[in-house]
């Protein structure tokens, strides 16, 4: 990847998520609901309007909806 990098000036920084990172799954979890009711069909003419949807849904996520997400990982143990 080094090359390719340098080929396009060296302005690309690569960050890889450790193997057994799938905590993060909860965090992609949350952003795909965000996408999915605010983004996806949102028509939005300044920043500021975006900001106040997306402050908006979670206001009202965190009033009506929140709740742990269900932890279902069955895979291998942590292995160093």
């Amino acid at each position: 990847m080094s090359e390719w990098n340098r080929d396009h000036g060296d302005r690309f920084v690569f960050h890889y998520t450790p193997t057994h990172g799938s905590w993060l799954n909860q965090a992609e979890l949350w952003f795909a609901i965000v996408s999915r009711r605010v983004l996806r069909h949102g028509n939005f003419c300044t920043p500021d309007e975006l900001v106040e949807a997306i402050e908006t849904f979670i206001n009202r996520w965190n009033e009506t909806e929140a709740h742990p997400f269900r932890w279902t990982y069955q895979g291998l143990p942590l292995v160093r």
